[in-house]
């Protein structure tokens, strides 16, 4: 069994996946700093044989990690950002220096659909460009909703955006402090993602596929006016790109690949543009 470990610097999530099948057979999340003990939260070690690994807390929580669980698995591939991999090149000055998780989501992205548009809806929402050709282009990090919300003070315990809302609501005024928080961050959200996307193709003179991950692309994704597709499993997918380890990731079939969406119209992007420049 293969164990994929996304280690966050709050949350680790984790899968196990079939290292015949290519089979997801659980998945789960744990406090980053908890030992690795089997339990209600933490997959059984003893039916593991290889682990996969992207980690953007501190070093030294990647190194603590590692360590223990030596103790129980042998073989462990840890993913780092590099200048170049698989016909990719990095686009940022200091390659190392480009949060692994968004590295993979450009390397699985590359595979999908060759040039593309990523978007990682967490904490933070990252966006990333790689054109046909392989060259990434870098892209960008705004606040993710929870921290635009804590921005203001407020908290987040008494005021979460419901991921059930229809969209269109979202979008509305609100009437009371909690709907004109949740909206207003969520307008900020999908108009910087609207907007940052269509710039990135208006300046490279093509339309490329975007894909979106992250815990709240569910939400996000209900805003977008533009075409796209969900990938709850991207950074996984890269991976499986990196380490490909089962017979379908060998052929480059990964886990939960989506139908890719056919961008919208350079034309048409380029008049809404244009339109909101004369705002």
């Amino acid at each position: 069994m293969i164990l994929d470990l996304d280690i966050g610097n709050t949350l680790s999530k984790w899968r196990l996946k079939d290292r015949d099948t290519s089979s997801i057979r659980a998945r789960g999340a744990m406090w980053t700093r908890d030992e690795w003990r089997s339990g209600a939260d933490i997959p059984d070690l003893e039916i593991v044989d290889v682990i996969r690994i992207s980690n953007v807390a501190r070093q030294d929580v990647l190194e603590d990690t590692v360590r223990l669980l030596k103790r129980r698995v042998g073989a462990i591939h840890v993913a780092h950002s590099t200048p170049e991999a698989l016909g990719i090149r990095n686009g940022y000055e200091t390659p190392e220096r480009l949060g692994v998780d968004r590295w993979l989501g450009v390397l699985s992205g590359y595979q999908l659909t060759g040039g593309c548009c990523t978007v990682d809806c967490g904490s933070a929402i990252t966006m990333d460009a790689v054109l046909p050709s392989g060259q990434h282009l870098g892209g960008y990090i705004i606040p993710g909703l929870r921290l635009m919300k804590e921005s203001l003070k407020l908290g987040t315990r008494k005021i979460v955006i419901d991921p059930e809302e229809e969209a269109l609501h979202a979008l509305s005024p609100g009437t009371n402090t909690v709907d004109a928080v949740n909206h207003g961050v969520f307008m900020a959200a999908i108009s910087a993602i609207n907007r940052l996307y269509m710039e990135l193709c208006d300046s490279q003179n093509m339309a490329l596929p975007l894909l979106i991950t992250g815990g709240d692309a569910p939400l996000i994704s209900k805003g977008l006016r533009l075409p796209h597709a969900c990938w709850p499993d991207m950074v996984y997918a890269g991976l499986e790109v990196l380490f490909p380890l089962t017979p379908d990731e060998k052929r480059g079939l990964l886990a939960g690949m989506p139908e890719v969406m056919v961008p919208a119209d350079l034309t048409e992007m380029r008049k809404a543009l244009a339109f909101t420049q004369m705002l």
